[in-house]
């Protein structure tokens, strides 16, 4: 392993994980507020991309940065206020069951809209091209700025929910809401304002997603599951632990998708006779590289065995 492919590898996985990070932190930020499992999360990211596809050609990518998170939020309240808010009452499973739905409502408005196939949602000029050249490679600057966004970011959630006054409203709900509301606030459109900032961070994430890597349907879908792997991960409720989890994950499948070493061949070089007969072993053939998607989900199921709290949570429920 040279220090050019660690030292790349290691940008690249960052990169990747803070955008993890972007897309985990609405979702935990909303169940750690209002103990609600939004499995509609990702339809949202994805309403982002389109959202500033179309806004660009309008009013400029940067124009589209501020605009299509804040019109993504918009959706969220109002699904909050007029729907999820009527379920909450009935438990946890009804509120599954309306965003599992929503999400595949998202899905076919999408596909109707826009189409089934991939969107030319580009990179603009002043994200095009590289940032700078380490050891011959060459690092975009589109990642560059998705760490960026990521971590301002994680600044402004954190000063918000420590150092201001609606912060402190928002924490004094979750634990007290009866006590936040005889004080005269209005706990339901705390919870509101709460669910549409969660989708709107998802939103912002597609904004800067979308061009990075792809903007088509099924873009939900293939980070839905890994981005309850974070959650999980990092502990049910804990932005920390949901930046902890991220940042792991995306190091880790980054390099491993990097690296084409079996076991058998790690056994062959050190001369032992099971890596030369793998007759009855196929899983011993098979490389880093092959196993890397499941990797976080065999993670996944050494934390429920080992530490069903996650890294850094505390919840019980």
């Amino acid at each position: 392993m040279t220090l050019e492919f660690f030292t790349i590898s290691l940008l690249n996985g960052v990169s990747y994980g803070l955008l993890l990070f972007m897309l985990s932190s609405g979702l935990t930020l909303i169940f750690s507020m209002m103990g609600v499992l939004n499995f509609a999360h990702t339809s949202f990211y994805m309403l982002g991309a389109y959202f500033a596809y179309t806004l660009s050609s309008i009013i400029g990518f940067w124009g589209a940065l501020f605009i299509a998170p804040l019109l993504v939020g918009g959706l969220g309240a109002m699904f909050e206020r007029y729907s999820l808010r009527r379920v909450h009452k009935y438990g946890h499973v009804p509120e599954l069951l309306v965003t599992f739905g929503l999400s595949y409502l998202i899905l076919e408005v999408v596909q109707l809209v826009w189409g089934r196939g991939t969107v030319p949602y580009g990179l603009p000029p002043a994200l095009q091209g590289p940032l700078f050249t380490l050891y011959g490679t060459q690092f975009p600057r589109s990642r560059s700025f998705v760490m960026l966004v990521a971590l301002l970011m994680l600044v402004a959630v954190w000063l918000l929910l420590t150092r201001t006054r609606i912060g402190l409203v928002i924490q004094a709900a979750l634990k007290n809401p009866e006590m936040v509301e005889a004080l005269g606030h209005n706990v339901p459109r705390v919870f509101m304002l709460v669910f549409g900032g969660g989708c709107a961070l998802a939103g912002l994430a597609g904004v800067i997603g979308g061009n990075t890597y792809v903007t088509e349907p099924a873009m939900a879908m293939s980070v839905g599951s890994i981005i309850f792997v974070v959650v999980v991960v990092g502990g049910m409720g804990s932005l920390a632990g949901a930046f902890v989890a991220s940042l792991l994950i995306g190091v880790v499948q980054t390099f491993a998708v990097a690296i084409d070493w079996s076991l058998a061949g790690l056994l062959a070089s050190l001369g032992s006779p099971v890596g030369e007969q793998t007759f009855g072993w196929p899983l011993l053939k098979l490389t880093i590289s092959q196993v890397a998607p499941i990797l976080p989900y065999l993670f996944l199921v050494l934390i429920l065995i080992f530490r069903p709290k996650g890294l850094l949570g505390t919840r019980g429920d």
